[in-house]
């Protein structure tokens, strides 16, 4: 026990988070199990020790941070460990790489029957399926379940400038949006730093010394060798067939995002068509990916529209050929989809947002329209008008 608790204060005393994360205070940090999901190089293991930080003093052994990949946990059950801990005083127990451990579901919901008085936070794969009774019985009802995603690009400037800008409701940037830009153009300008962020701003790792894009490729790799083949339950030699289909999707998705050819598909990759939908939606739930469908509309049905999952994979898989309309678009959806519902609009131009709001998202070389009711968001404008909202303002929603 002494030698974690040796690794936990200098992994503490060492972290060094320079942006407070937004779910940092949205989390109610009251209840006793919490799951902090995301996918890979989003910065979990940073945001548990900052809580660690933020919360309790280096050295205070009533808080304890491990990692399941330790290989002494090979041979130890979480459920002894949680409870040599707290028989020693520990009350609040971060637990990184979950997944890696086995019959964790088990253990975690024995810890929570039988230890009251212990707090268990953890981070997981965002393919496991925390609030499912049928994928997991045992803490389906009991776990509280977060997402922490990649930086936003509000983060991401006020990491790059020290700034100090507050998130947006979606109905405050449609309501205010002339205020709100205003505001914050009165201080920089957002456009100088919007390049940088769709290249590599999403991913905390892109403050580290190292080449970003091999890092990034290393990480989407890991997400479909551990994360997507090891909770799936996937043989090893399917591991080829759903990176090339990630691969095919990709390609059309960083030039005119569609609905995908399943037949195609499954023929390119040599394996049935139902097996190419769930390997999709596979690949969207580990976050390499987002779908939309036409409202109405839902899996097993094959999606109306397919877009990686954030900007900066555009440009890993294929550099010089990433569309700019892709580009524009696959930002929106990617901070629509954390907490809205969105559709294939009316038209097919057209996205619909919570069943009540229609967008249309214009790249910087279209023309704006006047005859629509739609809201315009617009690439490369500092400031709309009326019904045109500038594109980077949904960059901070949150």
């Amino acid at each position: 026990m002494d030698s974690f608790f040796r690794t936990h204060k200098y992994l503490v005393e060492h972290v060094n988070s320079l942006v407070q994360r937004r779910l940092m205070s949205e989390i109610d940090w009251n209840h006793r199990l919490i799951g902090i999901k995301g996918s890979r190089g989003v910065g979990k293991t940073t945001f548990l020790l900052q809580y660690a930080k933020d919360h309790f003093a280096a050295d205070n052994h009533s808080c304890l941070y491990i990692n399941l990949n330790n290989f002494y946990f090979t041979n130890r059950s979480l459920v002894s460990f949680a409870d040599e801990f707290r028989k020693s005083g520990g009350r609040t127990l971060l637990i990184d790489q979950l997944f890696k451990y086995p019959d964790w579901s088990r253990d975690l919901r024995y810890c929570y029957d039988n230890f009251t008085d212990l707090h268990i936070v953890f981070t997981g794969s965002p393919v496991m399926r925390l609030k499912d009774p049928d994928e997991n019985p045992d803490l389906a009802g009991l776990v509280h379940s977060y997402n922490l995603r990649g930086y936003s690009f509000r983060e991401y400037i006020n990491l790059s400038t020290g700034s100090d800008f507050k998130s947006y409701s979606l109905e405050d940037i449609i309501e205010n949006h002339l205020e709100i830009a205003r505001e914050i153009t009165a201080k920089l300008k957002p456009l100088a730093y919007f390049q940088d962020y769709l290249h590599h701003g999403f991913y905390p790792f892109f403050l580290e010394k190292r080449n970003f894009s091999e890092n990034l490729l290393k990480t989407m790799n890991m997400i479909i060798e551990v994360d997507v083949l090891l909770l799936k339950q996937m043989e090893l030699k399917y591991m080829s067939k759903i990176r090339k289909l990630f691969y095919l999707l990709a390609s059309s998705a960083i030039t005119i995002p569609d609905a995908p050819n399943v037949s195609r598909l499954s023929s390119e990759i040599e394996t049935s068509r139902a097996t190419v939908m769930n390997y999709i939606k596979y690949l969207k739930d580990a976050r390499l990916l987002n779908w939309i469908y036409p409202e109405g509309e839902d899996f097993p049905k094959k999606p109306g529209r397919i877009y990686l999952q954030n900007t900066n994979q555009m440009f890993v898989i294929y550099p010089n050929n990433v569309s700019r309309k892709a580009l524009c678009e696959t930002f929106f959806v990617n901070n629509m989809v954390r907490d809205r519902k969105v559709n294939i609009g009316a038209q097919s131009d057209e996205f619909l947002i919570d069943k009540k709001y229609t967008f249309k998202v214009l790249a910087k070389d279209e023309k704006i329209k006047n005859n629509t009711k739609a809201i315009q968001s617009v690439d490369m404008i500092e400031i709309g008008s009326e019904n045109i909202i500038p594109l980077w303002l949904f960059g901070f929603l949150y």
